[in-house]
């Protein structure tokens, strides 16, 4: 019975595992190719920004967290081939969720690096997929008796697939929405083992301040 139980909690996690090694190593591939492919192709870099609704998902986690708003900011760089794009980022991110029955709103900054493969449905439309890695940097629990660092209860790394779909509008302006589905468990306390995952939904605005090739 424990060796059965074991095998169903673990098999999940190593198909996820390998599904976001198959597509890590998917877009190195990709990368590697557009070097050799650069003279041909599209480049721009910027700054991009925007809010956050995220929330914490895993075991009965639905019955207890809520969604809270928080931001997200950083830099990216798009290299784009034809109908193809990569697009990496550094992105401080603002994250967490509100949890009811303790009416404590937890607060998790994380600096996200999102890999992206874009296909562009359109000369300015995209869709985009990837994974995305974050490192914990803060988490504090805040109520009406005071704040607490909870750091100690969560793992200081995460990893995420990212969806989304994006607008590259003239005048250097981009306009994205993003899902990123949290996949590796973010619990880390000693005293339950749930499994827990964030999940967060992004609106971006972004702005080209370099873009040559196009």
């Amino acid at each position: 019975m424990v060796l059965e139980t074991l095998r169903h909690k673990i098999c999940p996690l190593a198909i996820k595992r390998n599904f976001m090694k198959k597509i890590t190593v998917i877009i190195l591939l990709f990368l590697a190719a557009s070097v050799g492919s650069f003279a041909q192709s599209g480049f721009s870099a910027g700054i991009k920004g925007g809010p956050n609704f995220s929330t914490i998902e895993g075991g009965n986690a639905n019955q207890i967290y809520s969604q809270r708003t928080g931001f997200h900011a950083g830099v990216f760089a798009n290299i784009r081939l034809q109908r193809f794009g990569l697009q990496p980022e550094v992105v401080f991110s603002s994250q967490g969720a509100q949890i009811d029955l303790a009416q404590t709103e937890e607060k998790f900054n994380y600096v996200n690096v999102p890999i992206l493969v874009k296909f562009y449905l359109t000369d300015f439309l995209n869709i985009q997929a990837g994974p995305q890695y974050g490192f914990m940097t803060s988490a504090i629990a805040e109520s009406s008796g005071g704040n607490v660092n909870v750091e100690s209860l969560y793992k200081d790394s995460d990893l995420s697939l990212a969806l989304g779909v994006g607008i590259e509008l003239p005048f250097g302006l981009n306009i994205e929405g993003r899902y990123n589905i949290g996949i590796s468990d973010i619990n880390d306390s000693p005293d339950t083992t749930t499994a827990l995952n964030n999940q967060v939904y992004q609106v971006a605005i972004g702005f080209r301040f370099f873009d040559v090739n196009k």
